[in-house]
């Protein structure tokens, strides 16, 4: 305890050498737990869109279907097997039938894929119900992103073509009954989504699909001949790869960081123990042993991180929980990364990334107030009174 109070005393009384490195170490704080919530945040609402728009609890996929080879798809569809039937019937696995096309939009010509879903289905937070048609058009409905692109607006007609399973082609008129907004842009950019019904009657397949969609109940995970299981972790590969790729970057930005706060610390420890000779020496002359010396200099050197985490606290609570709540605003769409961004990321700041920041940061700190402190204990004592350290 004696330690502690004496080391308190000491930074205190270093007076703007201490808060100026109190400061430093405080600025490390908030910004590598500003990253590290910033990227577990965006982590969360990606995986969290991708689930709700795009890949449900689950998908089956035909043995054929490869969602990076454009080329597949023309036989990458087949019969939904007598397994999986119950569950379509019942809402819980919703089948998706992907062929390719191409759309006239104001005179232009545009390759997309031509996307058929139920418009009943209610696993997937597409507007799918604006495809029940009365008979008279065919509606479809299409992305934000998509209609920026082709300049198409509500209630216009576009003409689109396509080639059957037999190789012919044919073309008609479609009306964009919708435009819905979404974060996932694999589902929004050169898509247009048409009812499951129409698609198989304009592709010559009645009741085949490309992969089915569940929401987790009333199916079952087991492969076919034909249909490969694909899990939520599966489909995520992709994003969480990505985040791991950030958070490689954001570890360096980290290491940067308290490189710079432990030089610092370090500065101040070498300086102090050269300026603090005739103080050491009387410790020692008082009593005190060698081991005890280091002890209270390296106490001294990590509390700085503990006052670094108090002065944080002041300013990064308020600043974070602010951020935490009103988000941070990217100034680029989702479509120009291609993966899944809001155009506002929420970070999060969990108990665990913020302990563990300060554990951290109070270790590292520890460890590069002892190295500099080590010299202590190969000083005379009647040199160190006379202030000479060899």
């Amino acid at each position: 305890m004696l330690a502690f109070q004496l080391a308190l005393r000491n930074l205190l009384g270093a007076g703007l050498r201490t808060w100026l490195n109190v400061i430093v170490l405080s600025f490390a704080f908030i910004i590598i737990i500003w990253l590290k919530g910033l990227l577990e945040g965006w982590d969360r609402q990606a995986k969290n869109d991708m689930i709700n728009w795009e890949i449900g609890t689950g998908q089956f996929w035909h043995v054929s279907y490869d969602p990076f080879d454009p080329f597949t798809l023309s036989d990458s569809h087949g019969t939904i097997p007598d397994v999986l039937t119950d569950s379509v019937n019942s809402g819980s696995l919703v089948p998706v039938l992907i062929s390719q096309g191409t759309i006239y939009p104001n005179g232009r010509m545009q390759s997309v894929l031509i996307k058929g879903i139920s418009p009943e289905q209610e696993v997937l937070a597409l507007p799918s119900s604006k495809l029940k048609s009365d008979g008279v058009d065919i509606p479809a409905i299409i992305g934000k992103s998509m209609a920026e692109s082709t300049q198409l607006k509500e209630g216009e007609y576009v003409t689109v073509r396509w080639r059957d399973k037999n190789g012919t082609f044919d073309a008609t008129e479609i009306r964009i009954a919708a435009i819905f907004e979404t974060n996932v842009p694999t589902v929004d950019v050169g898509q247009v989504w048409l009812s499951i019904d129409k698609v198989r009657e304009m592709m010559l397949l009645p009741g085949e699909a490309t992969l089915l969609i569940t929401n987790g109940e009333g199916w079952q995970s087991t492969d076919t001949d034909e249909w490969v299981f694909k899990d939520q972790e599966t489909l995520l590969s992709d994003i969480e790869n990505i985040i791991k790729a950030k958070s490689f970057v954001g570890i360096i930005i980290w290491a940067i960081l308290l490189m710079m706060a432990m030089l610092a610390v370090f500065d101040t420890q070498v300086l102090s123990i050269f300026r603090r000779q005739k103080e050491i020496g009387t410790y020692v002359a008082l009593g005190m042993t060698r081991g005890q010396v280091v002890k209270l200099f390296t106490i001294e050197g990590a509390m700085h991180s503990v006052l670094a985490a108090l002065v944080a606290a002041v300013y990064g609570i308020p600043l974070l929980a602010l951020q935490a709540i009103r988000g941070i605003s990217i100034p680029v769409e989702s479509k120009d990364f291609g993966i899944a961004m809001a155009a506002k990321l929420y970070p999060v700041y969990s108990l665990a990334l913020i302990s563990g920041t300060i554990i951290i940061v109070l270790l590292v700190t520890t460890i590069v107030s002892y190295w500099p402190s080590r010299k202590i204990a190969r000083l005379n004592p009647t040199e160190a009174l006379r202030g000479r350290i060899q």
